[in-house]
């Protein structure tokens, strides 16, 4: 299960890396894809929470595919994997909108 491991890690990475990006940028990030990016009050906060957001759900999300290393094919450990990864996106996406109301841009 070496391989499933690894395709899991270079999700986990690709993850990482949206969440380092998003730190790093010079305009607000989005987070929905094909939502423009909201108006916010400060552009700086709202990008390092944002990337925070990202990161912690990268390892998270590497932590959930730790039964590929140790278990065996077919073992009831892959359903922490399969119940997981829905529980910490739903997750992330509340945190989200919590960011989101919190750096909105009053009109």
């Amino acid at each position: 299960m070496i391989a499933g491991f690894v395709i899991w890690t270079a999700v986990a990475l690709l993850l990482l890396g949206i969440g380092i990006r998003s730190w790093r940028s010079g305009r607000t990030v989005g987070f929905y894809a094909g939502v423009k990016p909201p108006e916010v009050s400060d552009m700086r906060k709202y990008n390092r929470s944002v990337a925070v957001l990202w990161i912690v759900y990268a390892v998270l999300f590497e932590l959930m595919g730790l039964p590929f290393l140790f278990v065996k094919h077919n073992s009831p450990a892959f359903l922490w994997s399969i119940a997981g990864v829905p529980v910490i996106t739903i997750a992330m996406m509340i945190v989200y909108n919590r960011i989101l109301r919190r750096f909105e841009r009053k009109q």
